[in-house]
C-alpha cells in the first residue's frame, strides 16, 4: 500500500504504471466532472468518479481485488479507510470477481485506519484489504476518484 498527498509527491518515484495514474490525478480537475466511469485517454485506465456519503464501518464490507490495483483519491470531504493485510483467512461475504474484480469479506482482523483528507491518495494492491467511505468524525458527503490499474501492467514492468 502507498499513501500520500497529490500536491506533495513526485509521480516518477513510483513504478511506471502507478506514476501514470498519479500524474493523471495531478493534472485533472475532478471538481465538476460528472459522476461516472471514464477511460483515461493517455493510459486507458478505468477511472471512476464517485459521490458517496460516509457510513459507519460496520455497514461497509472490507474488499480486495485480484486483477487491478486501486488508486483512490479524495477530492472533497473526509473519510476513513480501513486497511489490513489479506492473510487468506477472511470469511467471504460476496465474491464478484468475474463481474467486478471484487471480493467482499465479512470482516477483517487487525484493521488499521487511514484518515483521508482532500488531496490524499492511497494505492491498494491485491494483498491490501481496504474498507473505504467510513465515517471520520461525522457522516459527510465525499467525492473520490478511483483509478483501476491492471495488475498485469505492473508485473510486466518487473520483467
Amino acid at each position: 500500500m502507498i499513501f500520500g498527498h497529490i500536491d506533495h509527491t513526485t509521480a516518477e518515484h513510483y513504478p511506471p504504471a502507478i506514476a501514470k495514474a498519479v500524474a493523471y490525478l495531478q493534472r485533472t480537475d475532478f471538481t465538476d466532472m460528472p459522476v461516472g466511469r471514464y477511460a483515461d485517454p493517455a493510459t486507458g485506465y478505468v477511472v471512476q468518479v464517485l459521490d458517496l456519503h460516509t457510513q459507519p464501518k460496520d455497514d461497509l464490507r472490507p474488499e480486495v481485488h485480484q486483477k487491478n490495483i486501486d488508486v483512490q483519491f479524495l477530492v472533497s470531504g473526509t473519510e476513513l479507510i480501513g486497511i489490513a493485510a489479506d492473510k487468506g483467512n477472511n470469511v467471504i461475504h460476496q465474491e464478484l470477481l468475474a463481474q467486478r474484480d471484487i471480493i467482499f469479506y465479512q470482516d477483517v482482523e487487525d484493521e488499521s485506519w487511514l484518515t483521508m483528507q482532500p488531496g490524499n491518495f492511497a494505492v491498494f494492491y491485491p494483498q491490501d484489504v481496504h474498507r473505504p467511505a467510513c465515517i471520520n468524525h461525522s457522516p459527510c458527503d465525499i467525492r473520490k476518484v478511483v483509478v483501476k490499474i491492471p495488475l498485469t501492467l505492473l508485473t510486466s514492468e518487473m520483467k
